[in-house]
C-alpha cells in the first residue's frame, strides 16, 4: 500500500519535475518562480497558516473545556464524537453546506437581506481567500481537538497538587508547568493543521470555480486548462513543491511530538 500509493507517485513526481523529453532540465523548476506560481504559493501559505493558528487556538480552548469535565460525562463523549465527524467533514459536502448557508442564494444570506436589507454575500468573499479561510477553519478546529486532547489528558493531577503544596498559585502552575509541557504538543498540532490545510483540494475546488488562488487549484488548472495547453510538466513541478513543503512541516511535527512524548511516558 505504501509503495503503490506513496512511494511510486512521489518518485514519479520527482522524476517528471526534473526530466523534460528524456533530458535532465531545470525548466519546470524555474517555472515555480514565475508570478502565478509564487502568488499561489503565498496564498496557500497564508491560507494554511491562518487556519492553523485559528484552529489551534480555538481547538486548544475547546480541548481544555472538554478535559475539565468528568471522563464519563455525556456532553464530553458527545462533543468528542462530533469532533471526530466534523474533522472528516470536508470536500464538496462542506463547500455545499457553506454555499447553501452564506452563498449568493444561501438561507442566511436571503434571511438577512429580507430582515435587515444587508446582502451578506454581496462582495463574493466566500468564493475567494477569505471564504476558504472560514471554511477550512470549520474542520481545523475539531481536528485540533482530536490531536491535542491526548497531551492535555497527559497532565497528571499529582503535578498540580505538588505545585500547590510547594506554594505555587494556580497562575504560576499554569505558567511554569502547564505551558512549557504543552508548548511542543501545541506547536506540533498546529503544524499538522498547516499540512492538512496546505494539501486540501476538494473543498477549494468546489468553492472557487474560476482562478487559481492556491497551489492545488493551480495544479488542476495546469492539467485541465483549455486555454493554456501542455502544462502537465508544470503540474509535476508544483506537486514537487507541495511535497517539499509538507515534508518539512511533518519533520518538524515529528520532532515536536517526540519532545512532548518524553513526559507522557
Amino acid at each position: 500500500m505504501v509503495v503503490v500509493f506513496l512511494l511510486i507517485p512521489t518518485a514519479t513526481v520527482i522524476v517528471n519535475a526534473f526530466v523534460v523529453d528524456g533530458v535532465f532540465s531545470l525548466e519546470r523548476i524555474n517555472a515555480l518562480f514565475s508570478g502565478p506560481a509564487l502568488s499561489a504559493l503565498s496564498k496557500s501559505v497564508v491560507l494554511s497558516g491562518s487556519t492553523a493558528l485559528i484552529g489551534a487556538a480555538l481547538g486548544a480552548v475547546l480541548s481544555w473545556l472538554i478535559v475539565s469535565g468528568p471522563p464519563t460525562s455525556t456532553v464530553r463523549r458527545a462533543v468528542l464524537a462530533l469532533c471526530s465527524v466534523l474533522a472528516q467533514f470536508g470536500g464538496v459536502a462542506l463547500a455545499f453546506a457553506f454555499l447553501a448557508t452564506v452563498g449568493l442564494n444561501g438561507v442566511l444570506t436571503l434571511w438577512l437581506e429580507h430582515l435587515l436589507g444587508w446582502n451578506l454575500a454581496a462582495s463574493g468573499w466566500l468564493y475567494g481567500l477569505p471564504g476558504l479561510i472560514l471554511v477550512y477553519t470549520y474542520f481545523q478546529i475539531p481536528l485540533m481537538v482530536i490531536v491535542f486532547m491526548p497531551a492535555l489528558e497527559g497532565l497528571r493531577a499529582q503535578w498540580r497538587e505538588a505545585a500547590l503544596t510547594l506554594g505555587a498559585s494556580r497562575l504560576q502552575y499554569f505558567r511554569e508547568v502547564v505551558v512549557p509541557l504543552l508548548t511542543p504538543a501545541f506547536l506540533g498540532s498546529a503544524l499538522l493543521l498547516f499540512a492538512n490545510a496546505f494539501a486540501a483540494y476538494a473543498t477549494a475546488a468546489a468553492l472557487v470555480s474560476q482562478g487559481s488562488p492556491i497551489v492545488p487549484l493551480l495544479i488542476r488548472a495546469a492539467l485541465t486548462s483549455e486555454v493554456v495547453l501542455g502544462q502537465t510538466g508544470f503540474a509535476y513541478a508544483l506537486a514537487l513543491e507541495m511535497i517539499v513543503v509538507v515534508a518539512v512541516v511533518m519533520v518538524a511535527y515529528n520532532r515536536l511530538v517526540r519532545r512532548s512524548a518524553r513526559w507522557l511516558r
